[in-house]
């Protein structure tokens, strides 16, 4: 070994050593953080986000942004679980891109609650039993998923936390060894629309049986091993010991879920924030384009515009609603008093930081 060889490795022990101490000395300080807390809540998405914001801002490299950004968010979910454990719940089981979302935005020092259906995340939520929730909303490809639209109409208690941006790469997973002997594939029906061509191309006569999940699918295609495949991410891959036969199958290469995080809190303003609404218009012309006018009037930014059938009645919609502020901001305050003015309905979901 040669001598520089071993005077770099000297210093990059040295760094370790005090970088250690350093954590540990965050760690304590965020252990008085947590007695000093009145109301007992362990995190606060608008200070996490202005954290890894800054941390971002202020990266000279050579480690990339993204880097910068996990290696954040485990020090604060291990600082965070010193206060309190904190359970997530998610669309499970184990080995999802629900499971992997909820990883990227809590960290690994999190308490997963992996729940069979969307609706049961929403319970989890209300009733207490879990923190927070992960759920996917809209998919880059295949557009919103509505069900879970409908579910945060309804809800009663849970508020939109925060968000995810999640880039899903989906694999063929079988234990087939050849291709042409797979017969049936699994998968949730959002991957089967995500990977449409590629199926078409390369298995076009293979049944496509939809699961509730990727990770189910998998287990699946390995009890049904002589001649199933399953289309999942490389994660529920390594989790269930099957090889992966073809990756990156995904139509669209910049493929990506956006995923809500779902409590009970209000979140503060944390610089950079986005607010979700749900309303509803009177029946009468021109009564779509009065909801767009107090966005204008006070300059606030609508990000996204979504319509869905109201269960009020039929031909009657709801319209969901982005918009770049939040709620307390005064431009964003202003519009949404004047619009509750003019909408039939008016339902805030929340205002939260945006993904980082």
């Amino acid at each position: 070994m040669s001598e520089k060889l071993t005077k770099l490795r000297e210093q990059i022990d040295r760094l370790d050593d005090e970088l250690l101490k350093l954590v540990n000395q965050r760690a304590e300080l965020a252990q008085q953080i947590g007695h000093l807390k009145e109301d007992g809540v362990v995190l606060r998405p608008d200070r996490e986000a202005q954290v890894l914001t800054r941390m971002i801002l202020q990266n000279l490299g050579p480690l990339p942004f993204e880097g910068v950004k996990t290696l954040f968010t485990e020090i604060m979910s291990q600082c965070r679980a010193l206060e309190a454990p904190l359970t997530v719940a998610y669309l499970g089981p184990v080995g999802t891109f629900s499971e992997a979302a909820m990883r990227k935005h809590f960290g690994h020092a999190t308490d997963g609650v992996p729940c069979d259906t969307f609706d049961e995340i929403f319970r989890a939520v209300e009733s207490g039993s879990a923190n927070y929730g992960v759920v996917p909303v809209e998919n880059s490809n295949e557009g919103m998923i509505g069900h879970n639209l409908d579910l945060l109409l309804q809800t009663e208690k849970a508020k939109v936390c925060g968000e995810v941006i999640l880039p899903v790469h989906q694999c063929l997973i079988s234990q087939c060894s050849e291709m042409n002997a797979i017969r049936t594939v699994f998968s949730h029906p959002q991957s089967f629309g995500q990977c449409q061509s590629w199926l078409n191309a390369n298995l076009p006569k293979a049944m496509r049986n939809p699961v509730s999940s990727n990770a189910e699918a998998v287990r699946l295609a390995a009890e049904h091993s002589h001649d199933s495949a399953a289309i999942a991410g490389k994660n529920a891959a390594e989790l269930y010991g099957v090889p992966v036969l073809a990756e990156n199958i995904e139509d669209d290469p910049r493929n990506t879920t956006r995923f809500l995080v779902i409590g009970s809190q209000d979140v503060a303003p944390s610089g950079r924030d986005k607010t979700s609404l749900v309303m509803s218009a009177a029946n009468r012309p021109g009564a779509v384009h009065d909801l767009l006018v107090p966005l204008a009037r006070h300059g606030v930014s609508m990000t996204r515009l979504e319509s869905r059938p109201a269960r009020s009645g039929m031909w009657e919609y709801v319209f969901y609603v982005d918009i770049e502020g939040h709620q307390d901001d005064a431009k964003v305050a202003a519009a949404l008093a004047e619009l509750k003015q003019v909408a039939s309905f008016v339902k805030v979901l929340g205002s939260y930081p945006v993904a980082v």
